[in-house]
C-alpha cells in the first residue's frame, strides 16, 4: 500500500495520501453538491487502484457519501430544493436494495472475484451514464440554438422531462402527491428507490449518479428539486451503507476523515455554484469525465490481469486529471459569474 512507504502517518496514512485524499475530497464534493452526484463513484474505484479490497474501499465510500452528502444537504435545505417527503418514501426501497448488494459483495469475495466483478460494472455504467449525460448535453445545445426567441411563453412543465410526464400519466394506485404538486405512483417510487439502493450496496456509491437522473426523468420533479432531493438519498443511503459495512469491519477510517476534510470545502462551493452556474455549461464536460474515469478503471483492472504496475499509475492519472478538470472547469464559470453578477445592479443570482 502506497501509504505504508512512508514512515509518518495519519490515521493510518501517509501523509502524501492523507493530502492526496483530501485534495480528491474538495474535488469530489464540489461535483456532490453541484450534481447531487458525482462523488462516490469517483472514490470506490480510485481506492481499488490504490490496492484496497473491495469491501475496504465500498465501506469507506459509503461512509465518505454520508458525510458529504449532510453537508451539501444542508446547503440545498436553505435553498428550499429537498422534497422530504419523496426521499422518506425512496428509503425503504433504498434499504433493502443496500442491503442485497452488499450481502452480493461479501458473497463474491469469498469467491475472490470480488474486485474483478467491481471493477468490471463499474466500467460498463459509467460508460452508459456518460454517454447520457454527453448525449444531453449536445442536444441541449441544439435545442437552445432553435429555441433562442421562444422563452417569453415557456410553460412551466418544460422543467419535467417529456418521458417523466408520460410516466405519470399512468396512475398506478396507490398515488401520492409530492412538495412540488406533481403526483406519482409509489411503486415507481420504490422501484427507483430500490434499483438505486442495489447499486449503492453493490458499488459503494451514494448512488448519486444513478438517483438524480432517476427521480429527474422517472418520477419527474423539476432539475432543481432531483439535485437537493438526491442528495437527501444519499445521506440516508451511506447512512445505511456505513452501517451495513460498519458492522463487518471493514471500513478504514483515515480514507473516510482525509476525504470529507476536503469535501467539506468543496460540497459547500460546489452548492453555491448551482446560483450562478448553468448546469448546461458543465454538463457535457461531466459526461466526458465519465467517459474517462470508465476507461481508467477498465485500464486499472487490466493492469491487475497483465500484472503491468505502469496501467495502475495511468489509470489513477487519468481518473485524477479527468475530475481535477471538470472542478476547475465549474470553479472557472462559478467565478467568471460572480464577476459579471456583481457589475450588474440587483442581480445576484443566476436567472435573476
Amino acid at each position: 500500500m502506497i501509504g505504508s512507504l512512508v514512515p509518518t502517518e495519519l490515521l493510518g496514512l501517509g501523509p502524501e495520501l492523507f493530502g492526496l485524499f483530501v485534495v480528491f475530497g474538495f474535488m469530489v464534493g464540489v461535483f456532490f453538491g453541484f450534481f447531487g452526484m458525482g462523488g462516490s463513484f469517483l472514490v470506490t474505484p480510485a481506492l481499488l487502484i490504490l490496492g484496497y479490497p473491495a469491501p475496504v474501499a465500498i465501506g469507506s465510500s459509503m461512509t465518505f457519501v454520508f458525510g458529504t452528502a449532510a453537508i451539501a444537504t444542508m446547503k440545498h435545505h436553505d435553498a428550499g430544493q429537498v422534497d422530504y417527503k419523496l426521499g422518506a418514501l425512496m428509503f425503504v426501497g433504498i434499504t433493502l436494495g443496500i442491503e442485497l448488494g452488499s450481502r452480493l459483495v461479501f458473497g463474491l469475495e469469498v469467491l475472490g472475484i470480488a474486485n474483478v466483478v467491481v471493477g468490471v460494472a463499474y466500467v460498463l455504467l459509467l460508460a452508459a451514464i456518460g454517454v447520457l449525460f454527453t448525449r444531453s448535453a449536445l442536444d441541449a445545445e441544439d435545442d437552445a440554438e432553435g429555441d433562442d426567441d421562444a422563452d417569453d411563453g415557456e410553460d412551466p412543465d418544460d422543467e419535467v422531462p417529456a418521458i417523466a410526464r408520460t410516466i405519470q400519466s399512468y396512475e398506478i394506485p396507490p398515488m401520492t402527491t409530492l412538495a412540488d404538486g406533481s403526483r406519482a405512483s409509489l411503486w415507481t417510487i420504490s422501484g427507483v428507490g430500490g434499483g438505486v439502493g442495489l447499486v449503492s450496496g453493490f458499488l459503494g456509491v451514494g448512488g448519486g449518479f444513478v438517483r438524480m437522473p432517476a427521480i429527474y426523468y422517472v418520477i419527474g420533479t423539476s432539475l432543481a428539486a432531483a439535485v437537493g432531493t438526491s442528495l437527501f438519498g444519499g445521506l440516508m443511503s451511506g447512512a445505511v451503507g456505513a452501517f451495513t459495512y460498519g458492522r463487518a469491519g471493514v471500513i478504514d477510517l483515515g480514507i473516510v476523515t482525509a476525504l470529507l476534510v476536503g469535501s467539506a470545502l468543496g460540497a459547500r462551493i460546489g452548492s453555491s455554484a448551482t446560483a450562478y452556474v448553468d448546469e448546461e455549461d458543465v454538463t457535457i464536460y461531466f459526461g466526458l469525465m465519465l467517459l474517462v474515469a470508465s476507461a481508467a478503471v477498465g485500464i486499472g483492472e487490466l493492469s491487475a490481469w497483465l500484472s503491468m504496475p505502469v496501467l495502475d499509475r495511468l489509470s489513477f492519472l487519468l481518473l485524477i486529471g479527468s475530475a481535477l478538470l471538470v472542478c476547475a472547469v465549474i470553479l472557472y464559470h462559478g467565478a467568471l459569474a460572480v464577476r459579471r453578477t456583481r457589475g450588474v445592479p440587483g442581480s445576484t443570482r443566476r436567472g435573476e
